[in-house]
C-alpha cells in the first residue's frame, strides 16, 4: 500500500521532468516588422508555418512554385542563443531549403528571433535581422 501511495504522488513530478525543450516553441508567435504583423506557428507535430498581412506558408502539406511541400523544424538547444532551422521540403522531389536562425528567450512568452535570408545563421541580435515576437 504505501509503494502505491508513493507512486500516485510521484506521477505528477515525473511528468514535469518529461517536458522536452521543444515544448516552449509550441504555439503562435507575433511580432510587428515595420508596420506589419507577422506570425510564425510551431506545432507539436514539428511543422511550422510562417504569416504575414493575412498571408500564412508553410505547415503541413502546403503548396509552393506549383507543388506539395512541407514546413518543418528542427531546435538545437545545446548552443546559445538556440539555433533553430526553418526547413521548405517539396515533397515530390525531396528538394530542401533551410531558413538558420538564432532565438534567445527574453520570457516564458516572449523571444527575440534573427533570422538571415542569405543561407547564413546569424551570429547575434541585430535591429536587420531580428524581432521580438510574443506568445498568444
Amino acid at each position: 500500500m504505501k509503494k502505491f501511495l508513493i507512486l500516485l504522488i510521484a506521477i505528477p513530478f515525473l511528468s514535469l521532468t518529461t517536458s522536452n525543450d521543444r515544448d516552449q516553441f509550441i504555439g503562435k508567435w507575433v511580432g510587428n516588422d515595420n508596420h506589419e504583423i507577422g506570425f510564425i506557428k510551431f506545432d507539436q507535430e514539428g511543422y511550422v508555418s510562417l504569416g504575414i498581412e493575412g498571408q500564412e506558408m508553410g505547415g503541413k502539406n502546403f503548396e509552393i512554385q506549383g507543388e506539395k511541400g512541407d514546413m518543418t523544424y528542427t531546435i538545437n538547444d545545446k548552443t546559445d542563443p538556440i539555433e533553430v532551422d526553418l526547413v521548405v521540403t517539396k515533397l515530390k522531389s525531396g528538394e530542401q531549403k533551410k531558413l538558420l536562425c538564432i532565438v534567445k528567450f527574453l520570457s516564458v512568452d516572449q523571444m527575440k528571433i534573427a533570422i538571415d535570408f542569405q543561407n547564413l545563421r546569424p551570429t547575434g541580435f541585430t535591429e536587420e535581422n531580428s524581432i521580438i515576437l510574443t506568445k498568444e
